[in-house]
C-alpha cells in the first residue's frame, strides 16, 4: 500500500471590515509577491493607520500642542488726577426734567457747573422750567408768551417744538388750563390695539368685539 501524501496546508480566509470572508489574493508565480493594486490598498492603509496614531507622550496632534502666546496686559487708562469726569448727555437731561427740590445736593452743583460752562444749555434749561411751571399749573394763557420767547431763542430743537405747538395752538392751551387729559382715553385705545394683535388671524370681528365689550 502505497503511503499517503502528505497534506498541504490550507489558505484560511480573511474577515473584511464589512464581515465578509475572503481569501488573501493571490501571489505572482514569477516573483513571489502580490499584484500592484493590493499593494496601493495596503500602502493606503499603512498611512491612515499613521495619521490616525496618535502621537507619543500628547495624544494630541503637533499644532495643537503648541504653547499658546501670552498677550501683554495692557495698563488701564485712567482719567488725570485732579479733573473729575464730565458728566453723561443723560445725567445732564436728567437733571434739567428734574424739579430742583428733588436733586440731591451733589447733582444740583454738577448741574450749575454744566450750566455755567454752557450758555445755550443754560437758555434751553430756563425755557424747559418755565414750560414745566406752566404745565403742573395750568396755567395755559402764557403759551403764546413762551412760545414767542422759545422761537427768538437760537435754539434749532426749542424752536421746531414751538412751531409744532402753533399748529393746533387751541387744544394745546386747552390742555394746558383744563383739568381734563385725555390719558384715560390713550389707554383704552392701547388696551384695544393688544387685543387685535392678539386675535390677529384667529377670529373675526364678533369675538374681538365681545372681547373689548367684556373687558370694559
Amino acid at each position: 500500500m502505497p503511503p499517503a501524501a502528505p497534506l498541504k496546508p490550507s489558505r484560511s480566509p480573511t474577515v473584511g471590515t464589512s464581515g465578509t470572508t475572503s481569501a488573501k489574493p493571490p501571489r505572482s508565480a514569477s516573483t513571489g509577491t502580490a499584484p500592484a493594486s493590493d499593494l496601493r490598498l495596503s500602502h493606503r492603509g499603512s498611512q491612515t493607520k499613521r495619521r490616525s496614531r496618535p502621537r507619543q507622550g500628547t495624544g494630541l496632534p503637533g499644532r495643537l500642542r503648541q504653547r499658546p502666546r501670552l498677550r501683554r496686559s495692557e495698563p488701564t487708562r485712567q482719567a488725570p488726577a485732579g479733573r473729575p469726569r464730565p458728566p453723561s448727555a443723560r445725567a445732564v437731561t436728567r437733571w434739567v426734567l428734574t424739579h430742583p427740590d428733588a436733586l440731591t445736593e451733589s447733582d444740583r452743583l454738577q448741574l450749575k457747573a454744566v450750566l455755567a460752562n454752557c450758555p445755550e444749555l443754560d437758555a434751553l434749561a430756563e425755557h424747559v422750567r418755565s414750560f414745566a411751571h406752566m404745565l403742573t399749573q395750568l396755567q395755559g394763557h402764557q403759551l403764546p408768551a413762551w412760545i414767542e420767547g422759545a422761537t427768538a431763542a437760537d435754539l434749532p430743537g426749542l424752536q421746531r417744538f414751538a412751531r409744532h405747538l402753533e399748529r393746533d395752538l387751541d387744544a394745546v392751551t386747552a390742555g394746558l388750563s383744563q383739568p381734563w387729559n385725555s390719558g384715560v382715553v390713550e389707554g383704552h385705545v392701547n388696551r384695544i390695539k393688544m387685543l387685535k394683535r392678539q386675535m390677529s388671524g384667529r377670529a373675526g370681528f364678533e369675538l374681538l368685539r365681545k372681547r373689548v365689550l367684556l373687558y370694559s
